[in-house]
């Protein structure tokens, strides 16, 4: 069953989510789609990373056994 939120909280106070106007509802929207779109981005850097440091190692030990 999932559970609805019937309110947010900005700044430290509770807002009702009924009381918003629909601005303010499509702001939410927005600042979530914002909020999710960080979060898919903060994955595909930490996929970025991990590839680039798999890379130095791989060239690390090139340069080892070469020189």
């Amino acid at each position: 069953m999932t559970e609805q939120i019937n309110t947010i909280t900005i700044d430290g106070k509770e807002f009702n989510l009924a009381d918003l106007s629909d601005q303010a509802k499509s702001q939410l929207g927005n600042l979530q789609a914002a909020d999710a779109e960080i979060s898919r981005l903060n994955a595909q850097l930490a996929i970025a990373q991990t590839a680039r440091n798999a890379y130095a190692q791989v060239l690390k030990g090139e340069i080892e056994t070469t020189n």
